[in-house]
């Protein structure tokens, strides 16, 4: 009898066009926090806007970008009723601001996946004590405990939300040169056509 064969590994999806820009840009900021702080966008129940800055933990997909929440904040309850969001990335040191838009994916940490496991261990103690502390939002009383550091052997707490966001569009407006540059990306139709580049004025 022959030795049963193993099925090849599927291959990574091709990184999209604006991904090395991206990554270069994150590069020239070095150390600052620029190059993990970008604006959430989303809208409340009312209609009206609302903003938020977040960090950037990662790529699940070669177009699915990582952000992590608090469960109890009011933009989970924002996101389930219009998942559609925005993000703005301002990069000064490479004068290039992004503007991401997408579909929030919200994956709750019951029961906790292989993905929340590596974002949780990858916290630092204090950046873990945020799951602890009360409710977001809500009125502030000072009896309550406000955890300083959370141990790396805390379990992933239920409130440990993972939000992935599905980009289909991307636009970068380069300040670096006269006149700046302005391009978007448009994700395909899901028939292999990849993306799509148009140069914009700025």
């Amino acid at each position: 009898m022959h030795p049963p064969t193993s099925e090849p590994l599927p291959e990574p999806d091709p990184l999209p066009p604006w991904r090395p820009l991206l990554r270069a840009a994150r590069h020239r900021e070095g150390r600052s926090p620029m190059a993990r702080w970008l604006q959430l966008a989303t809208v409340a129940a009312d209609g009206t806007p609302r903003v938020r800055t977040l960090v950037f933990r990662g790529w699940g997909a070669a177009s699915h970008l990582d952000l992590l929440t608090d469960g109890r904040s009011a933009k989970l309850a924002e996101l389930q009723a219009n998942p559609a969001v925005e993000l703005a990335w301002l990069l000064p040191k490479a004068r290039a601001q992004y503007r991401l838009r997408g579909q929030a994916q919200i994956l709750p940490a019951a029961p906790a996946s292989a993905k929340h496991h590596h974002h949780w261990q990858a916290l630092t103690p204090g950046g873990r004590a945020l799951w602890g502390w009360p409710e977001p939002g809500a009125p502030f009383r000072r009896e309550e405990a406000f955890p300083a550091e959370l141990p790396p052997e805390t379990q992933v707490p239920p409130n440990f939300v993972l939000l992935r966001i599905a980009l289909h569009q991307v636009e970068l407006l380069d300040l670096s040169a006269h006149p700046h540059r302005r391009r978007r990306w448009c994700a395909g139709d899901g028939d292999g056509d990849g993306w799509s580049e148009t140069e914009l004025n700025p």
